[in-house]
């Protein structure tokens, strides 16, 4: 695979806030919130070639203006972890994940979309 690979995440994923909730009220709870959520996510990652070294630009589409943009923003943890976990990324470091970028918009449904591009 050569350029970009773009792939969608029809999800609204947990905040800052929600996840600091639950570490709060459990931390066993924690540990299974986490592991849902990247399971989830790993469900649309699952088409996605390999990966050596990304720059990956998130787009963040919100159904309400509510959350802070560095609380939706949050869930790029969740999502660079699935890539690991999922075998398209060999890590979540400097050296494979060099970059990233942010956008934001408002529509009906929340959703992510990533553009991973081969560096």
């Amino acid at each position: 695979h050569s350029g970009r690979v773009i792939c969608e995440i029809p999800l609204k994923l947990p905040s800052l806030n929600e996840y600091v909730r639950v570490c709060r009220t459990n931390p066993y709870k924690a540990s299974a919130f986490v592991k849902d959520v990247e399971n989830d996510i790993g469900i649309f990652l699952a088409r996605l070639p390999v990966f050596d070294r990304v720059k990956i630009h998130f787009h963040w589409v919100e159904g309400n203006k509510r959350r802070d943009l560095d609380n939706v923003a949050f869930s790029k943890k969740f999502i660079l972890d699935a890539l690991v976990k999922c075998g398209k990324l060999k890590d979540d470091n400097r050296k494979v994940v060099t970059a990233f970028t942010d956008t934001f918009e408002y529509e009906e449904e929340s959703k992510v979309i990533l553009e991973i591009e081969e560096v």
